[in-house]
């Protein structure tokens, strides 16, 4: 592994850890890092090690932008996933972030299970699903979910843990 690796690893440990302690992922620690993996992929690379940071950078964020407009998550997760797009470049940020939505996905299971609303969304989300199909009348029971007793989970862990199987598997 390479310093920036090393770099990116502490990183992506110090955000999981604010996230996952304080609910936040701190652009002080974030824009920096950024800089560094934009700067560094320049210098070893030239303009293209330059380019193709920037590409991951963009990628990486706009990969969580729509989850975050639609307040899925918040912006420190998408600036996160960027970051690990400006050292890595996008084709590592594209199995980071498919990493990521799997582990998040899992992670949201184990969380809607403990809170005992698990059937109802799934049943919900199955027969507005089949509705859309037309595979049986028109109906929207996703409305019928109680949004307020929805538990939430700091998404950090799923990047941190998406990244991790991105190195791990390639």
């Amino acid at each position: 592994m390479a310093t920036a690796d090393y770099f990116l690893i502490l990183v992506v440990a110090v955000c999981t850890y604010t996230d996952f302690k304080c609910r936040k992922i701190y652009n002080a620690v974030l824009f920096p890092a950024a800089a560094v993996g934009l700067v560094g992929n320049f210098y070893a690379g030239g303009p293209a090690g330059g380019l193709a940071a920037l590409k991951g950078l963009t990628l990486g964020m706009a990969l969580l932008f729509v989850p975050f407009i639609m307040g899925g998550m918040g912006a420190g997760d998408v600036k996160l996933l960027g970051v690990v797009g400006a050292f890595k470049g996008p084709d590592f940020v594209w199995a980071a972030f498919l990493y990521t939505a799997l582990v998040g996905g899992l992670i949201s299971i184990v969380v809607m299970i403990r809170s005992g609303g698990f059937g109802a969304r799934v049943k919900a989300a199955l027969f507005t699903l089949l509705s859309v199909l037309g595979l049986m009348p028109r109906v929207n029971l996703l409305d019928t979910i109680y949004t307020g007793s929805a538990q939430t989970f700091p998404y950090g862990i799923a990047i941190a843990a998406g990244t991790a199987l991105a190195y791990f598997l390639g």
